[in-house]
């Protein structure tokens, strides 16, 4: 098995796709360090951090135990939650027709689930003005995700089969479902699951990364966070 002597560095804030990676470092037990990036407050837009996040999203990391012995940083949630289940070979399987379906599910997360539920946020929590058809269109593709996620859990523990990447990059976006107006009571597969979930104690752990930080600012009210977050462009 292999083993980690030095800290993974994990460039981070306390979100759904942070999480995806608090978790799985957790569950893999090996070392990291922690280095907060606090997108309020524009962390993300930092040259150093620009150097192995040129998408000026976080999470990444560093591991200095790269590839070759050689240090190597990856951006991109999917891709880390990736390369470390390559790097230990753990919760991503190496036959190719399980490996198949966590990725299926990972890229459903990342290309649906995630985004969808970002938007049903953003209208519903931080437009600065209510525009209906915009809840709707969002909620409504949040609410069709849920019952796709429900009907694959359907005698299933995990999303995948066994426990995988795949259910560690959804149980943060399905953790704020009363922020997307969802009632888990209605796909009673999906909310099985979550609890089950909540039960990991690497799952406990890594959603707690990080809390307080995260308590110290309120996105919903801080418009010049709002303005750091939403206004970007190209330049």
């Amino acid at each position: 098995m292999t083993t980690q002597t030095k800290p993974i560095e994990l460039y981070y804030w306390p979100t759904p796709n942070g999480w995806k990676i608090s978790i799985m470092l957790e569950e893999l037990g090996i070392p990291y360090e922690v280095k907060y990036i606090n997108i309020g407050k524009g962390d993300q837009f930092e040259p150093s951090f620009l150097k192995i996040a040129p998408n000026n999203r976080m999470p990444a990391i560093i591991d200095p135990e790269g590839p070759d012995g050689q240090p190597i940083s990856v951006f991109e949630s999917g891709a880390i939650l990736q390369y470390l289940g390559r790097k230990f070979n753990r919760f991503y399987p190496e036959n190719e027709r399980a490996r198949v379906a966590v990725d299926e599910w990972l890229m459903w997360q990342m290309g649906g689930l995630g985004p969808m539920s970002g938007q049903a946020g953003h209208f519903r929590v931080y437009a600065p003005e209510k525009v209906q058809y915009g809840i709707d269109r969002y909620t409504n593709e949040v609410n069709r995700l849920y019952g796709v996620l429900n009907r694959q859990l359907e005698g299933k523990d995990y999303i995948a089969g066994d426990y995988s990447i795949a259910d560690m990059a959804c149980v943060g976006w399905i953790s704020a479902y009363k922020n997307y107006d969802q009632k888990l009571e209605d796909f009673p597969n999906l909310k099985r699951w979550y609890e089950l979930m909540l039960t990991r104690p690497a799952v406990q752990r890594g959603m707690e990364l990080g809390k307080t930080e995260r308590e110290k600012s309120n996105l919903a009210t801080d418009k010049q966070a709002q303005s750091i977050l939403f206004g970007q462009k190209a330049k």
